[in-house]
């Protein structure tokens, strides 16, 4: 797998308070200079400047942390065992292979090992969330119709 940056240890409640306090900040600042495409950053005597998208990916950070979560960060160009991307969609490892089997996620081979391109996977989750979202909806708008009370 490409190199990925995993902090293991969940944070504690200072850490948490912390995470949300510069969450929001940093959300507040983003939405208020939205033509901004850097910003100096400032640690003790030296100056940083950060792309947007740093910001933008540093906001998500804090964002999950302030939930009391752990976070990975893997570039979109990483490639994943079968195990990585089958515990990335909450699904056994032999569902997953069934579904490369398929044809329903692309794939390669290493050897006689299958490697899942982050970038596929994504894809595929993304497509299977709004599917049920869209089956979910169905079925509230049909309850609605059969004035069922939800």
């Amino acid at each position: 797998m490409a190199s990925a940056v995993e902090i293991t240890k969940l944070p504690d409640h200072q850490q948490v308070e912390l995470a949300r306090e510069g969450s929001a900040a940093l959300a507040r600042l983003l939405r208020n200079h939205p033509q901004q495409d850097r910003a100096r950053v400032r640690m003790e005597d030296e100056d940083l400047i950060l792309p947007r998208q740093a910001l933008e990916l540093l906001r998500h950070v804090l964002s999950e942390m302030a939930q009391g979560h752990g976070v990975s960060i893997l570039p979109v160009h990483a490639e994943l065992t079968t195990q990585q991307a089958a515990d990335m969609l909450n699904v056994s490892r032999p569902h997953l292979i069934k579904l490369l089997e398929e044809g329903t996620i692309p794939f390669s081979k290493v050897g006689t090992h299958r490697r899942i391109s982050l970038a596929h996977l994504m894809d595929y989750k993304r497509q299977r969330d709004e599917q049920g979202a869209a089956a979910l909806q169905e079925l509230a708008d049909q309850a609605q119709e059969l004035d069922l009370g939800y």
